[in-house]
């Protein structure tokens, strides 16, 4: 089942603890991170313990605004970013999987809309880039 691993609010996420998690998908993780502080260094990263969903995840933002959440799983990790209704229209003419495409017209009611990439590979990371480059247009 793919449920969130850092279960143990005593246990911090640090980077030994994401390796033995995330097996494999620790370089796209790094990768991923490389990336940001080349492109945004002004991005900030927060682990924080959640209750109501026994996990940690991160919050990823830029000047106090929410870019994505990032959860951990076993051997990949997951960034939901949540679009605005000014975003929604553009969604169809990104170069993202269709099944995702998919997931997020289904959503068409809500006002916050979400879109969750699984990343388990490198190249993975480039539906990550495309939605991260429409959230930070459309912000």
């Amino acid at each position: 089942m793919d449920n969130p691993v850092l279960c143990d609010p005593s246990l911090y996420p640090t980077n030994e603890v994401l390796a033995s998690h995330l097996k494999r998908a620790k370089a796209s993780f790094d990768a991923l991170f490389a990336y940001n502080h080349e492109k945004y260094p002004e991005f900030e990263e927060r682990w924080r313990y959640y209750n109501d969903g026994k996990s940690w995840l991160m919050n990823v933002s830029r000047k106090k605004k929410t870019l994505f959440w990032l959860s951990i799983r076993d051997g990949s990790f997951r960034t939901t970013f949540y679009l605005n209704a000014k975003a929604a229209p553009c969604v169809g003419s990104l170069s993202i999987p269709k099944p995702l495409k998919a997931e997020f017209k289904k959503t068409a009611e809500k006002a916050f809309r979400g879109l969750t990439i699984v990343v388990k590979a490198k190249k993975d990371l480039a539906t990550y880039k495309e939605i991260l480059h429409l959230k930070m247009a459309t912000m």
